[in-house]
């Protein structure tokens, strides 16, 4: 595949089939992955080509106009508002409630766990001010890749690119592992585990081999493959089924609840419901996916800003009822792990209720199967398109309008981390990648607000910088003393007045740029507090979940030293040499979106 597609005029009267891309050009047509030869000349010029890529900042036009190109068709936009809002509620409430709520009630949080979800759905509900601005000024399929790209540069784009492809990864098969666990729950509620294949060769936290997950992840995928306009209609439905059984929940807990299994009301502390909230944060991930999928929305500037912000306020006040309710069915310490609200159905006395729930509470699983499986191979394709790996991925099919190899890679590698992989060890990595991406949205956030190449004047710039640092400083600080357990005002005070003062400075400061259509409000307040909750909820995760998550990162590096850092910038030094005709062309286009 070139990197770039001649025109229309120019291209071969019988065009290649879609499924015939198979060739060594097809998967690196970069020059420097030609031979032997051109690849160790390539690698003898890391160094300089390192330094290039860490300075390097994509724009709004390269994002929108340049990279869709390297899918050769477009994707469709077929999706209307009513469309995202579901899209948003099918991801989000599938995706967690049902999930990890049992895990981090009964061994971090207790009935707390209700303030756990508070402080999430708030720090979630930052962040989704964040992707929205950014959203509509740059609707694309990269969400957060392309935002931080544009923002922050190749480098640490790559960095959010890897852990954007770890949290797809993780997230589709921690689903796939809890659909089977709720499945076993219809069938034998003393073991959700028993469907299950123990290989007593492996270690704690893999040995329990889950066949059921793999084959309900490659079902989902292959439906999300087949059309993004079809997969929209079967989650709505299967949306409006399972806001149903929510109300169900919600009535008969309340009913049925006894308000004295609330009591110890906070069985492990403050620090307990922190930790707690940065392992539930789980439950809020995905509504990142109705930004992504701005590139196939019909009116991207006035449909997503009120399908995120309105459908994510909603969801947090249903979570911290359902986190309720359950507490009040059951005590906590009785709370099952896997399948919670099914079990406590039973435990009061409702055993025909567990079913009702568990199906329901599969259909949730599927959709957020289904909207995560169309999110994350879009964010692939978007990094596909930036070369960051192999353009075959970006190839959109003609017909179908979506991106069938990247849905596959997805899909394949999911489900054999599904296949092996418990549920404890999942959510941790995962929330850990979460939070990393959200915190680095709302410093894109603020970069572009207050940094404007060629228009922002140094001392502006160098007093930006000094506020960013005092703003991340004063939010690790936090974080540290909380962590070592020295809960004596004084520290707090002292960092906290610095985490103020960097804010309060910045917000003297003139902004460069200026929301088109539509922006996040009191900018740097609410972008600056997305920073510090995200920063406090990723230091509330335990010294595994840093481990993994550092491990996974070196690797990551290490690709990008060997492989992605030529291949981006053989990309962007051919696109520097393009006709300049062709650049004001579609400058003038980009007006017009």
């Amino acid at each position: 595949m070139d990197l770039h597609p001649v025109q229309e005029d120019q291209q071969d009267p019988k065009p290649r089939s879609y499924w015939s891309r198979w060739s060594k050009q097809d998967f690196f047509p970069e020059p420097s992955f030609q031979n032997f030869n051109s690849y160790k000349d390539a690698l003898s010029h890391t160094p300089s080509r390192l330094k290039d890529r860490l300075f390097h900042r994509s724009s709004d036009s390269f994002e929108l106009l340049q990279l869709p190109k390297q899918s050769e068709n477009r994707m469709k936009r077929c999706l209307t508002w009513w469309d995202l809002i579901w899209l948003g509620f099918g991801s989000v409430v599938g995706s967690g409630i049902f999930v990890i709520t049992g895990q981090a009630t009964r061994e971090n949080a207790g009935p707390a766990i209700v303030f756990s979800y508070a402080i999430s759905g708030f720090s979630a509900l930052l962040s989704v001010l964040c992707y929205s601005e950014f959203a509509v000024e740059v609707p694309v399929a990269g969400g957060s890749f392309s935002y931080l790209r544009i923002e922050l540069g190749d480098f640490v784009a790559f960095i959010a690119a890897g852990n954007i492809l770890l949290e797809a990864l993780v997230g589709s098969a921690g689903l796939g592992r809890s659909w089977s666990s709720y499945f076993a729950s219809i069938l034998r509620t003393d073991d959700t585990d028993f469907l299950r294949i123990r290989v007593k060769s492996l270690p704690d936290g893999f040995n329990l081999l889950d066949p059921i997950a793999v084959v309900v992840l490659l079902v989902a995928n292959s439906i999300a493959m087949s059309g993004t306009r079809r997969t929209s209609v079967l989650n709505w439905i299967a949306s409006i089924a399972s806001g149903l059984i929510i109300v169900f929940i919600l009535i008969v807990g309340f009913v049925k609840g006894k308000t004295e299994n609330l009591v110890p009301f906070f069985p492990y502390g403050a620090k307990g419901i922190f930790e707690a909230a940065a392992v539930v944060y789980w439950s809020y991930t995905g509504f990142d996916m109705v930004a992504n999928m701005a590139e196939e929305a019909k009116k991207p500037s006035r449909d997503i800003p009120v399908g995120l912000v309105g459908s994510m306020s909603l969801i947090t006040v249903v979570y911290c009822l359902m986190a309720l309710v359950l507490c009040m069915m059951q005590k906590y310490t009785q709370i099952d792990k896997d399948a919670a609200y099914s079990v406590a159905f039973e435990a009061i006395g409702m055993s025909w209720a567990k079913y009702l729930v568990s199906i329901c509470a599969l259909k949730g699983m599927t959709t957020s199967l289904l909207v995560g499986s169309m999110g994350q191979a879009r964010y692939t394709t978007q990094i596909a398109r930036a070369h960051m790996i192999s353009p075959w991925f970006a190839l959109v099919h003609p017909k179908t309008g979506t991106p069938i190899y990247a849905t596959a890679l997805v899909t394949l590698i999911s489900a054999v981390v599904a296949l092996f992989t418990s549920l404890d060890v999942l959510s941790s990595v995962f929330s850990f990648s979460t939070l990393c991406i959200f915190m680095f949205v709302a410093i894109a956030l603020l970069v572009r607000r207050y940094y404007v190449k060629d228009v922002t004047p140094t001392t502006d710039l160098v007093q930006f910088l000094v506020c960013l640092f005092l703003i991340i400083g004063g939010s690790t600080g936090i974080t540290a003393v909380w962590n070592k357990g020295m809960r004596g005002w004084v520290w707090y005070v002292v960092l906290s007045v610095i985490w103020l003062s960097g804010t309060l400075w910045m917000a003297l400061l003139p902004k460069h740029r200026v929301p088109k259509v539509w922006g996040v409000p009191l900018v740097p307040w609410l972008p600056a507090l997305s920073i510090g909750i995200n920063v406090f909820l990723i230091g509330s995760l335990g010294y595994v979940a840093f481990l993994r998550f550092f491990i996974c990162t070196a690797v990551m590096v290490l690709y990008y030293l060997f492989v992605g850092v030529h291949a981006t910038y053989d990309v962007a030094h051919q696109i520097e040499q393009e006709p300049k005709t062709e650049q004001g062309n579609e400058i003038a286009c980009l007006s017009t979106i």
